[in-house]
């Protein structure tokens, strides 16, 4: 691996790490199996691309992107604390629903804008290199959305949504709006996630409708890869494992697509791989504690 791809690795893992954080906010918070991140990772940059192809702000289109996620994730919430409908089943529903609404969007396949301005153009201009100037721009942005979180589940809506994830029985017996909760939380997981969607667009010069596939698993796979290396004992220890955890895994991916004996097309299995070992590690860790305590 050259300077150049370990840098790629990098700057895909900034930009993943905000997946991350927001997968973490559903999966690990709020306890709510979200599949929404494959439907709002594209929609936050089909809604930025056709914007920006339109000639408006990049930094509204992004903003837009957000609050695009934000939408899609109350739609999950809702159909979810509304109607009863099964959380997995509730995502999915969105996330199909989402293939079709970006399509909509975008009025085709995909949008190319390489010669755009973006959010990255400013610092471009600053740093004179694209992938210096992403790679600032996505440790600013991980580094301001990570203080965001920490301080919302810091304060006491954060506690509330906190304990809804927790014992949503006890939470709602102390007064807690649960719903609310819920809907809060799941909002503000994919528009972090719609958020990342369209900094990655804008990162690589495209948006696809397809671009949303294995979102989640990617999130998940930097969320348990944080938690080895770093364990969940306070919230700001999360954050931090979900940002080292998103880069890790890149760099994992990137190294094993440069081994010869790996192709591009077995980018699947070495995430499906990744995602097993850093999920089996922890007990293998643990039996050989026990193991050696024992004797």
């Amino acid at each position: 691996m050259n300077l150049l791809q370990f840098l790629g690795a990098v700057e895909l893992g900034t930009i993943f790490a905000l997946v991350a954080i927001g997968v973490y906010l559903s999966f690990r918070v709020l306890d709510f199996p979200d599949l929404t991140a494959d439907g709002s990772f594209p929609l936050g940059a089909a809604i930025a691309a056709t914007m920006i192809v339109a000639g408006m702000n990049p930094w509204f289109a992004t903003l837009i992107a957000f609050f695009g996620g934000t939408l899609a994730g109350i739609v999950t919430a809702y159909l979810n604390v509304r109607f009863g409908i099964l959380s997995l089943l509730a995502s999915i529903l969105t996330m199909t629903a989402l293939y079709s609404i970006n399509l909509r969007i975008m009025d085709r396949p995909n949008i190319a804008m390489l010669y755009e301005e973006t959010v990255f153009t400013s610092f471009e201009s600053f740093f004179g290199d694209h992938n210096v100037a992403v790679l600032v721009f996505g440790f600013t942005a991980v580094f301001l959305v990570g203080f965001i979180v920490y301080w919302l589940l810091q304060s006491q809506i954060g506690l509330a949504i906190r304990a809804t994830g927790a014992n949503p029985v006890m939470a709602q017996a102390q007064g807690v709006k649960t719903k609310s909760m819920i809907l809060l939380g799941i909002a503000l997981s994919n528009g972090i996630i719609a958020f990342a969607g369209a900094l990655f667009a804008q990162s690589q010069g495209f948006a696809d409708v397809n671009m949303g596939v294995g979102t989640i698993i990617i999130g998940l796979a930097s969320v348990i890869i944080g938690e080895v290396i770093l364990p969940p004992r306070l919230v700001i220890f999360s954050i931090i494992g979900c940002v080292i955890g998103s880069i890790l895994y890149r760099l994992a991916v990137a190294f094993a697509l440069n081994a010869d004996f790996m192709k591009p097309s077995d980018l699947n299995l070495m995430t499906a791989l990744i995602v097993v070992l850093a999920m089996i590690l922890p007990k293998l860790k643990k039996e050989a504690t026990s193991k050696i305590r024992r004797s």
